[in-house]
């Protein structure tokens, strides 16, 4: 049997007389060859089609990650601070934040 440069039974060896059985099964396998080359082929294609969805989905992801931890950063609330007071206005410490009361005078020993 003579075969092509791709090991396949060349056209001079399929059109010798020989088992039509074998022949028909050898058709029937390049069938099945071509149809699974070409769901490959489609899979292929298909694998890099979301690979790339898949890339600009992931990029999207971290743009709103980031987005979200800048708006959290920055929308951290101030919480007032008492006044303060200088020595020479008095007491020479920092007045309560409001809501906080101050004792006045000695503290009560018992």
């Amino acid at each position: 049997m003579t075969v092509d440069e791709h090991n396949e039974p060349s056209d001079d060896a399929q059109r010798q007389p020989g088992n039509p059985n074998l022949s028909s099964e050898v058709q029937s396998l390049k069938e099945k060859l071509d149809k699974h080359s070409k769901q490959l082929e489609q899979s292929a294609e298909k694998l890099t089609q979301l690979k790339s969805e898949n890339t600009v989905l992931q990029d999207q992801n971290q743009a709103r990650s980031m987005a979200g931890n800048k708006k959290h950063r920055f929308n951290t609330q101030v919480r007032p601070m008492g006044n303060l007071n200088t020595p020479s206005s008095g007491e020479g410490a920092t007045d309560p934040a409001p809501g906080v009361r101050r004792s006045r005078g000695n503290a009560r020993r018992g």
